[in-house]
């Protein structure tokens, strides 16, 4: 069998031979000729997949990466030129390093030309209201070069930014192919966004145009953006807006001539991605063409498994980055499920009924639907018995133990759960699934390929069985080129280079063990300590997972008599009321599932907890208020009014539960 697991009562997937032999990472070993899985026999029959070893092979991915990462442009089809054999330069020098320094590319050509039928679907839109759109690629290509067209006429070149707030939807996938074909720079947030929050994105990168919708829908409700841009463009000088709605494209011109896709260096900027910008200014992000295409067709291949005969929806806007990760899935010729709207809407089933329409194989959503829908008088298999899922992702959150345990009951052993982590900041992941290893309940598989992933204490020094700060120890692909405007990457270097020396510092708290299992305890910048004691928020959030009652919580640490104290806030289900048994109830599973130094000081019942966009709880936002100081930049939150109940909290005297 594959890598045993010490806790095997708590395994819940494991790859069957016939998994393990038709993955697409067999098969990349096998091009490779590594030696890390069971060569093919000469009567086709399947390997021996005791010597699967993904370890071993992620080990080989780090201390070779010019081998692997070649591997990787070779075996999935990379479109561009090498510009010869070098692939990694200053290899030793994390900030310096350079892959790929003489190649060339375009990423809209990496996704549009991927060898598929001319009349396979490609792209599929849903709406919660029902709607359905969908376009074979070749109709794809013809709507991107007609905005393309359109786009070249504005004046847009290569180097120039294209902002977008745009529903998650085909007309947004077409503009950010269009974008990236002229060579053009494109970035892009959610229409629900503020004025306030689009301004603080958008005006720092001074987009050339905007493209804007006129309306949107959400949860039922109908939304208009005319008032919401025109306040917008007032602020961006020198700015032309274009009207993105649904068909808009069908109406170009048929006879435009088709651009060429703009060839360009590996290190060219592609995408600018914002930091949720809670705290302060959103950052800037600026992400490579050459990088982010390289680790995702690494994640999208090779971990999730992903082909041309694959469909994947991920729930998620155009202003998180799980939007540019799931197009990317196209450059491997899966077709793409764009869903617009409430995961709720009209009802907790909405995204299961279009994965069963629509066939999925491949679903992506976050901890906290996986908890509500859990939450509910469920049964999948009576409900949904014609899902034909292969996998599904989850990542925006830690995920509980227990979610892992429902998902294998109501989908059974055949699907495999894979959470994932990563950020923003490297438009990829740290940590995810793999075809090759079981599935441990709480655990994400392992580390991603090429990536040389290390939870570090104070010192610096690699530790395995305990907490410690997530860092990555040489240089990978998907590394920013830098921040916007950021002179000499003074901004850039300090954000993930000034705590350890030649090492990048997510800021993420967590721990691997020795078969490489990898558990994330929430962000390091809000890692609770008592009495000297560092506790991983997410330790205290799995441990209510099993009470119905509870449908969020959020926990942080509030200023109090000169020292502090732990303040735990839940958010209960319609018409329950925190009484003392349930706080004891609470207390209990905390105490038994964690250590008595985890009980919070205080459990308060509030009605809503502040999140941003893309569902992420604000923790340190909530720590500023219940501290009495100011939250910047409340428009990223999409629920802002929220944090009026937090404020009240601040100047309370309440004693300890």
């Amino acid at each position: 069998m594959p890598p045993t697991v010490t806790n095997s009562a708590e395994t819940l997937w494991r790859p069957t031979p016939e998994t393990l032999a038709r993955s697409h990472l067999t098969h990349f070993c096998r091009s490779l000729e590594l030696p890390f899985y069971g060569p093919a026999k000469l009567d086709g029959s399947i390997p021996d997949h005791k010597s699967f070893d993904f370890p071993v092979l992620h080990q080989w991915s780090i201390e070779h990466r010019d081998e692997f990462w070649q591997g990787v442009w070779q075996h999935c089809g990379v479109i561009g030129d090498t510009g010869g054999s070098q692939v990694l330069s200053n290899a030793e020098q994390m900030f310096e390093s350079k892959f790929f320094p003489d190649a060339t590319l375009n990423f809209a050509e990496n996704l549009l030309e991927n060898s598929q039928p001319e009349d396979q679907t490609a792209l599929i839109g849903r709406t919660e209201n029902g709607s359905r759109r969908s376009l074979s690629w070749a109709e794809l290509r013809t709507s991107t070069n007609r905005l393309a067209n359109r786009l070249k006429a504005l004046g847009i070149a290569p180097g120039d930014r294209v902002a977008a707030a745009l529903p998650n939807g085909i007309d947004a996938a077409i503009s950010m192919l269009a974008t990236t074909k002229l060579g053009a720079i494109w970035s892009s947030c959610s229409p629900d966004f503020g004025v306030d929050a689009m301004t603080d994105r958008f005006e720092q990168i001074a987009p050339k145009i905007v493209l804007g919708c006129s309306t949107y829908s959400y949860a039922g409700k109908h939304f208009e953006c005319i008032d919401k841009l025109n306040a917008l463009m007032e602020r961006l000088a020198a700015t032309t807006v274009l009207m993105v709605d649904p068909l808009s494209f069908q109406h170009e011109p048929t006879q435009d001539e088709e651009q060429p896709y703009v060839q360009l260096p590996f290190a060219a900027p592609v995408f600018i991605m914002f930091s949720s910008g809670t705290t302060g200014a959103p950052k800037c992000i600026v992400h490579s063409i050459g990088g982010t295409l390289l680790k995702q067709r690494s994640e999208h291949a090779l971990h999730c498994d992903l082909g041309p005969d694959d469909r994947l929806l991920f729930f998620t806007t155009c202003g998180w980055m799980m939007w540019n990760w799931l197009l990317g899935a196209m450059a491997g010729g899966t077709t793409i499920v764009l869903y617009d709207g409430s995961p709720f809407h009209p009802d907790p089933h909405a995204l299961l009924d279009i994965a069963q329409e629509e066939q999925l194989t491949h679903i992506g959503i976050s901890p906290g639907f996986l908890s509500t829908l859990s939450k509910q008088d469920t049964n999948l298999k009576v409900s949904h018995p014609n899902l034909v899922l292969k996998s599904i992702f989850a990542t925006g959150s830690v995920l509980p133990d227990a979610s892992f345990h429902w998902v294998a009951e109501q989908f059974g052993t055949d699907v495999q759960l894979a959470s994932i982590s990563g950020g923003t900041d490297i438009l990829g992941c740290f940590a995810l699934g793999n075809p090759w290893q079981p599935v441990v309940a709480g655990e994400i598989q392992g580390p991603a390929l090429g990536i040389a992933l290390a939870f570090v204490d104070d010192a610096g020094s690699p530790k395995i069985g305990e907490k410690g700060e997530l860092v990555c120890t040489r240089s990978f692909p998907s590394q920013p080129v830098g921040f916007w405007n950021d002179t000499d990457n003074v901004n850039y270097r300090a954000a993930y280079f000034e705590r350890f020396d030649n090492v990048w510092h997510h800021g993420d708290y967590g721990e691997i063990n020795a078969h490489g299992g990898v558990r994330i305890h929430g962000r390091s910048d809000a890692v609770l300590n008592r009495g000297g004691v560092r506790i991983g928020t997410a330790e205290i959030y799995r441990q209510l997972e099993p009470l119905q009652e509870v449908t969020e919580a959020i926990v942080v640490a509030q200023r109090y008599h000169d020292d502090s104290r732990i303040i735990l806030f839940v958010r209960l289900q319609l018409d329950i009321v925190l009484d003392d048994d349930l706080i004891k109830q609470i207390r209990k599973l905390i105490r038994t599932g964690t250590s008595p130094r985890h009980l919070p000081d205080l459990i308060l019942q509030v009605a809503d907890i502040p999140r941003t966009r893309s569902g992420k709880i604000v923790e340190l936002a909530i720590t500023s208020v219940i501290n009495g100081e100011p939250v910047k930049n409340t428009g990223s939150l999409a629920n802002p009014e929220a944090l009026a109940e937090f404020g009240a909290f601040a100047e309370l005297e309440l004693e300890a539960d």
